[in-house]
């Protein structure tokens, strides 16, 4: 009997023992557990600063739009990022981008950056947002737009091709490379250009606080450096993102010491084309064959 005695003693000894650490191991779990999910929450969600990557020639973008949509009412987002190097595009491009960063705009504050180019509709886009930083040597302004042709009728002729067209009006297709371009014709496309650079010269004058007679002034087709921007107002400060993130922090009120994140924007197929770039090394065709109609784009004669 004393020995049963004992033995279902110390099977209680061992029971609460083993409760004891499985007490433990939970408390331990639980705290693993929610340390975890906190650390989850500092990579995907959580107040943060975004962060807006936009490079390379400027055209019109549905999934940018779609996402800058998202994004503006996104509660963890507190403020954006626009870094921009690029040097133009078309104009339909730099307008929506313009377009976009105002709305997100009226949200949160919005601040850009500029790279070694916003130029052209580089420039317009950074018009779109609060504030504009740029290096010493950044390039941008080359405020302007134009409409590029070639006319080819000479080669033709020499080589025994005659272009036939047959159309509706005499402006219809113009400006056309088959075409001998008829003063008609160049009135026409020039009323074009000069109704879209006056927009943009309204940006200016707008963004930058600036009477018309000034933006006009600023707006011969010439590039600044950031430096020169700065002196004519095209720009507000000298600096990169580290002094964007200090004047979000000190004029609107942006919590210190929060995350940068870089805005994802999904495409589809986005992954076989980055595989493909990869590969290749460069992209397969230039991005300036995607250009068409009006384009505000800074290239020098080398391109």
């Amino acid at each position: 009997m004393s020995l049963d005695a004992d033995y279902l003693v110390e099977r209680q000894r061992l029971k609460r023992r083993l409760l004891l650490w499985r007490i433990i191991a939970i408390v331990i779990l639980g705290g693993v557990a929610l340390s975890t999910l906190t650390d989850i929450k500092s990579l995907t969600g959580g107040d943060h600063i975004a962060r807006l990557n936009v490079s390379g020639i400027l055209v019109e973008d549905l999934e940018r739009e779609q996402t800058l949509d998202e994004l503006k009412s996104d509660a963890d987002v507190l403020a954006l990022i626009v870094r921009i190097d690029s040097p133009g595009g078309t104009i339909v491009g730099g307008e929506s981008l313009y377009h976009q960063l105002r709305a997100v705009g009226t949200e949160k504050p919005v601040v850009a950056v500029m790279g070694s180019m916003a130029t052209s509709a580089g420039y317009m886009t950074a018009l779109g947002t609060d504030y504009l930083f740029a290096r010493e040597g950044s390039l941008t302004g080359s405020i302007g737009v134009l409409m590029q042709t070639a006319d080819v009728t000479g080669l033709l002729e020499k080589i025994g091709v005659k272009p036939d067209t047959i159309k509706s009006g005499p402006l219809k297709a113009q400006p056309n490379p088959l075409e001998v371009t008829t003063p008609e014709a160049r009135q026409a496309i020039t009323d074009v250009v000069m109704d879209m650079y006056g927009m943009f010269v309204e940006m200016v004058a707008e963004r930058r606080h600036m009477d018309l007679g000034q933006a006009k002034n600023l707006a011969d087709g010439r590039v600044y450096s950031g430096r020169q921007a700065l002196a004519n107002g095209l720009i507000d400060a000298i600096g990169s993102e580290t002094e964007a993130v200090d004047w979000l922090e000190k004029t609107r009120n942006i919590p210190t010491g929060l995350a940068v994140r870089n805005v994802v924007i999904e495409r589809p197929g986005q992954d076989w084309k980055n595989f493909i770039n990869g590969m290749v090394g460069k992209t397969l065709f230039s991005e300036r064959l995607t250009l068409d109609g009006l384009i505000s784009l800074w290239h020098p004669e080398r391109w």
